[in-house]
């Protein structure tokens, strides 16, 4: 019955897909002639804004604008802008996309065209100078790719292609000046006789101030960049503001194959190789002492415990026998643990497969939500596993409540997630943010949710029901024994201080880049090292988990469990701090900006302790149950 009603929704959903458009990356051919649609998706804000002197020159802002946003009254197309068709997580992720009023058809060159003549009120212009200051950027596409501008590498002096341009700029006098004029350059590439491919697309933007010229003035004056001065929103009065665009076109070598190269520059890969270089040695050295640890201490430990009787007396460093009797006693919140660790196995496996299918092109940037909406889906289907794992460890620590533990696993680390999301949502919505979610989409996922997740968790908890139980080689006393006191550097804050350097340190360089696609619509494409650092990441958790939790059995502590998953979660700390330093040379501007960015760091710290704090435990339960497997007890 369960098998059956899983199809029927997938086929149910199957039905719905033409709901969220999941474009493809299959060529598209042009003839001379053809309409190449311009498309605009929403206005982002950028990191690092400076002036012509290189200061930075106002505050930073996290959230976006729609294009046509009225306020700042960007020409419209014939009829009004018409939503495109976008993926689910597209929209979750913030893309608006529209079409646009340019008109330009493959290899029919335009020289300054006349798009619109839009008038600025007094309040609004304060409010265009004020995200000109803040770095906002234009994000067209056009087949697929950003429209870019050309930007150089100081450190190789070669030329990149960087998504987006500025809306404007910040002159010499500190004044805000709004760009008018596009000039947009269209690469293709000759396939054949009569059959063109776009492979790459620039605008160069600038200001004119057409306001002394007449309305009959021919095209060569009107984009003349010598004659005409800049244009200023003036705050105490209005001003009308003409845009025009110039359309060219340079035929190219680049295959439609390689198009993307020149968008997904590396600007320094010797750091990222370092990193990778340096926390790989951290890896090894901490294998190295594990291997120390359980090939000779622990060997010579379980020696000495198997020629003696527990009466005898034994080594304060060999004191992790002594605990033997409660180190499988259940935790106190058993179902929380369990939850925690099935919701972090579910994670795990979402970053992972994720970052796999990443890794192997398979999400391509040209395919715009392909990332996110993989993740949903994968973390949507993932909630067996989830299940699975939260109600057999559930079942192994003695519990017996298992329709709660079936409840609380799809709803409770979700359910928080959902209510931050929701919460900063609302602040989102208050500043009239393309980023907030519509209400729709809302309830899309919610009913998707339900619809699929809690039907595969209960498939799990069927599956973990019928699984047995792993063994345990030893007895647990029916009384606790005392813990003595035990040294500071194993108590919980500063053990997770200490555990979580090591695992942060294989994932802070790629961090910066993380947070830079979130924030600031950087494209992120360097799936390799971030698979590798992930995987540094993981296992470091794994090795300095286990050694703080065989540390803590040697100072006669049998609360390992509640133990690893704070030692694991540690690198969360760390992932937050990070988080506030890298914006610790910024001004977050409003209190819109802090909460956003302070809630989503939040968030994404509680993600990582998730992953790391259910790696961190597993590891150590398959550990401990090594090795009070090796001694004989009377």
């Amino acid at each position: 019955m369960l098998q059956l009603l899983f199809v029927a929704l997938v086929g149910f959903f199957a039905s719905l897909t033409n709901a969220f458009y999941l474009p493809g990356v299959a060529p598209t051919d042009y003839k001379k002639g053809d309409p190449v649609p311009l498309l605009v998706n929403h206005l982002t804000p950028s990191l690092h804004h400076v002036s012509n002197q290189n200061k930075i020159n106002s505050a930073t802002y996290v959230y976006s604008y729609d294009y046509y946003y009225p306020k700042f009254h960007f020409c419209q197309p014939e009829g009004g802008p018409k939503k495109q068709l976008e993926s689910l997580g597209s929209i979750i992720f913030g893309d608006r996309i529209f079409n646009s009023p340019f008109e330009i058809k493959m290899l029919e060159p335009l020289k300054c065209q006349r798009l619109c003549t839009s008038k600025y009120p007094k309040a609004d212009s304060v409010f265009v100078n004020r995200n000109i200051r803040a770095g906002y950027n234009h994000n067209w596409l056009v087949d697929g790719l950003p429209v870019a501008s050309i930007l150089q590498d100081r450190r190789t002096n070669s030329e990149f292609y960087g998504a987006g341009f500025h809306i404007g700029e910040v002159d010499k006098d500190q004044r805000a000046v709004l760009y008018n004029h596009f000039d947009i350059e269209v690469e293709y590439h000759k396939r054949s006789d009569d059959i063109y491919r776009v492979v790459g697309v620039t605008a160069a933007a600038m200001s004119l101030d057409r306001s002394e010229l007449e309305d009959e003035t021919d095209a060569d004056k009107l984009c003349s960049f010598e004659d005409l001065q800049q244009v200023h929103l003036e705050k105490d009065k209005d001003t009308e503001v003409l845009f025009t665009y110039t359309v060219n076109f340079k035929e190219s070598p680049v295959a439609w194959a390689t198009r993307w190269d020149k968008y997904l520059h590396v600007y320094d890969p010797k750091i990222q190789w370092f990193s990778l270089i340096n926390f790989s040695l951290i890896v090894l050295i901490l294998g190295i002492v594990i291997t120390h640890i359980l090939i000779r201490t622990l060997k010579n430990d379980i020696v000495k415990y198997n020629e003696v009787n527990l009466d005898d007396d034994i080594s304060d460093e060999s004191g992790w026998k002594l605990v033997h009797g409660d180190v499988f006693r259940p935790p106190p919140q058993r179902m929380l643990l369990s939850v925690l660790v099935g919701s972090g196995v579910q994670i795990f496996f979402m970053a992972f497969v994720t970052i796999i299918f990443a890794l192997f092109g398979l999400l391509s940037p040209s395919n715009r939500g392909a990332l996110s909406t993989f993740m949903l889906i994968v973390y949507i289907g993932s909630s067996i596993l989830s299940s699975f794992v939260s109600g057999y460890l559930y079942r192994f620590l003695g519990g017996d409540n298992w329709k709660l533990n079936l409840v609380l696993t799809p709803v409770l680390v979700p359910g928080i997630l959902f209510g931050i999301f929701v919460f900063l949502n609302f602040f989102l919505i208050s500043v009239d943010s393309s980023g907030a979610v519509p209400m729709g989409t809302m309830v899309a996922v919610i009913f998707i949710w339900f619809a699929i997740s809690l039907p595969l968790s209960i498939a799990g908890a069927i599956l973990a029901s019928k699984r047995p139980l792993l063994d345990v080689p030893v007895r647990t006393n029916q009384i606790p024994r005392q813990v003595p006191q035990q040294p500071w550097y194993l108590r919980l804050i500063p053990v997770m201080f200490i555990s979580g350097i090591f695992p942060f340190g294989s994932i802070a360089v790629e961090m910066y880049f993380i947070y830079s696609s979130l924030w600031f619509n950087k494209i992120f494409y360097m799936f390799g090292f971030l698979f590798f650092c992930f995987l540094l990441m993981i296992l470091t958790t794994c090795l300095i988990t286990v050694l703080m939790v065989y540390y803590t059995l040697c100072s006669e502590n049998y609360k390992w469990q509640w133990k690893s998953i704070f030692i694991g979660g540690g690198c969360a700390i760390y992932v937050f701090i990070h988080s506030l330093f890298l914006m610790g040379g910024e001004k977050l501007g409003g209190f819109t900006s802090m909460v956003l960015y302070t809630g989503y760091s939040i968030v994404i710290s509680l993600l990582v302790f998730l992953c790391c704090s259910s790696v961190g435990f597993i590891s150590s339960l398959f550990f401990v149950r090594k090795i009070y497997g090796q001694i004989k007890i009377d």
